[in-house]
């Protein structure tokens, strides 16, 4: 199993995606005394007696209330319980392993006031494949991800649920199972565990990574769909892209062309073909594709920035051993960064669906109705179609942004809110659905190709045929297409369309 050694406030883009396949992540061990260092300071602080929040106050509208010392471990676990109140599906084994992965690298940077023992139980967990059972909804993004934090949070406590090999345990059983002791909080430890956007932000980095590979994958289809439609590579020229300069649009435009390279299905129709420009799904690729680009790597920037931040508070600064109550659980930029990709899938598909629906209609293409040798007898690629469109029109739906809602929440305490949980949540399911799509454009945009018998595509195409070919067969004649579709996406999700192209494909890091 592959080891990823987490540098506090320094882990790459690649590296949080490492992890989200199943890297286990261990913490640079120069960390510790930063750790130590801040769970001395709150020591300090609360010898001094002043009453300091989520250390020895009650919380939110309840800050006024001073706890007293004999009091205060039970606050840290009263309000672990109190906020494990989430509701609906448990969130996938991948995602709550990337969010206890950010959390790790977030309490180890020492501004959270947590003991050493605390950080070493949540990378325990990690290393050992225990995964706490996090209802999905519940937070609105502000005052951190409070609900899905809290039933992590439990786990450590012995209260709840843990995934480990396949079966789910009561919390306590499964620490026990794994040689691991339940925590007994120490002040400020409860707050710091369940305060935070790591929830919101691990759900955007799944859904950045999954868009990611679909990007590609829609990159290569999209040559195809080119090829089967016999269309020209003439918009992919690098002077039109050099003059309207977007970084995005000139690394697709460059991708587009060298996928079409060499293509004999190209050479076919450069001289005297009356056609005098394509459909914009095919001529304005580079235009919309490189938008996505760039769009995704913004979102990548923030995303990236946000994983290496502390969204903790309040925060603790040992060097004058200060408390300092902030906002930087409030998960707007994450929120923004969801809706960006939402908006960048939504493209995906969209203009991908296009390309299908071209090639399913002979007074565009100039191929066989709906993609079948003998239309009529035979409905071919009619009903593929309408299914992207209907996961299209799914997506625009699903991609209104969430960030511009707030609706308050602890007594008008928490007056404005990003929505950032439920925006970043619902972009697994967005990629998954445009990942359909793109699955059925490579069986059309192939099926197209075939028609073409005696003309190959280009060595990278033709590879990217041969791959789906040793799965789904040209269609002939009528089959039950779902099999077909589903070994089709398989193939897009698992990098596998992008991997036969065989060439270096732009991507967000």
């Amino acid at each position: 199993m592959t080891e990823i050694l987490l540098i506090p406030g320094a882990v790459p883009l690649a590296e949080w995606r490492a992890i989200w396949r199943g890297a286990v992540p261990k913490l640079d061990p120069a960390a510790a005394p930063r750790i130590a260092e801040s769970a001395a300071a709150v020591a300090r602080i609360l010898a001094r007696g002043e009453p300091v929040y989520g250390i020895n106050t009650g919380f939110g509208k309840l800050a006024s209330v001073k706890i007293e010392a004999e009091d205060l471990a039970t606050l840290q676990r009263n309000i672990v319980l109190s906020h494990a109140a989430g509701v609906g599906a448990p969130s996938s084994g991948p995602v709550v392993r990337l969010m206890m992965a950010l959390k790790l690298a977030s309490l180890a940077q020492g501004a959270s006031g947590v003991r050493p023992a605390t950080v070493a139980l949540l990378e325990a967990m990690l290393a050992g494949g225990l995964t706490p059972v996090v209802p999905s909804q519940g937070s609105v993004g502000a005052s951190g991800d409070l609900a899905p934090l809290s039933h992590m949070a439990a786990t450590m406590i012995g209260v709840g649920q843990i995934e480990m090999g396949g079966r789910v345990l009561p919390a306590a059983q499964a620490l026990a199972e794994a040689g691991l002791t339940p925590l007994t909080l120490g002040p400020k430890e409860g707050l710091a565990l369940l305060n935070g956007t790591q929830f919101s932000t691990a759900n955007a980095l799944a859904g950045l990574f999954e868009t990611e590979t679909l990007f590609q994958a829609a990159l290569v289809t999209g040559a195809l769909s080119t090829e089967a439609a016999k269309g020209t590579d003439a918009p992919f020229d690098p002077r039109i892209h050099q003059l309207r300069r977007h970084p995005g649009q000139i690394a697709v435009g460059e991708t587009l062309r060298t996928l079409m390279q060499g293509s004999a299905i190209r050479a076919s129709h450069r001289d005297n073909d009356p056609r005098v420009q394509d459909p914009y799904c095919l001529r304005c690729q580079p235009q919309v594709m490189g938008a996505v680009l760039d769009l995704l790597r913004q979102a990548g920037t923030t995303l990236e920035t946000e994983a290496n931040g502390v969204s903790d508070n309040p925060l603790i600064f040992p060097e004058t051993d200060e408390a300092l109550s902030g906002g930087n659980f409030h998960a707007e930029p994450v929120a923004f960064a969801a809706d960006m990709i939402a908006l960048a899938i939504c493209e995906i598909g969209s203009i991908a669906e296009r390309r299908i629906a071209m090639l399913v209609d002979p007074a565009l293409s100039n191929l066989p109705a709906f993609l079948t040798p003998r239309p009529g007898l035979n409905s071919g690629f009619m009903i593929p179609q309408v299914t992207a469109a209907a996961l299209v029109s799914e997506n625009k739906q699903r991609a209104t942004p969430a960030s511009v809602d707030s609706i308050p929440t602890s007594a008008n305490q928490e007056d404005h809110v990003s929505m950032a949980a439920h925006g970043a949540r619902r972009l697994l399911e967005m990629a998954a659905n445009a990942g359909a799509v793109i699955g059925i454009e490579l069986l059309a945009a192939a099926q197209g190709c075939d028609f073409h018998a005696g003309l190959a595509s280009s060595a990278a195409l033709e590879r990217v045929r041969a791959r789906l070919r040793r799965d789904v067969p040209t269609l002939d004649h009528d089959r039950h297409f779902h099999p077909d579709i589903e070994a089709a996406t398989a193939l897009v999700r698992a990098g596998a369309v992008a991997e036969a192209a065989g060439i270096a494909l732009p991507g967000v890091a």
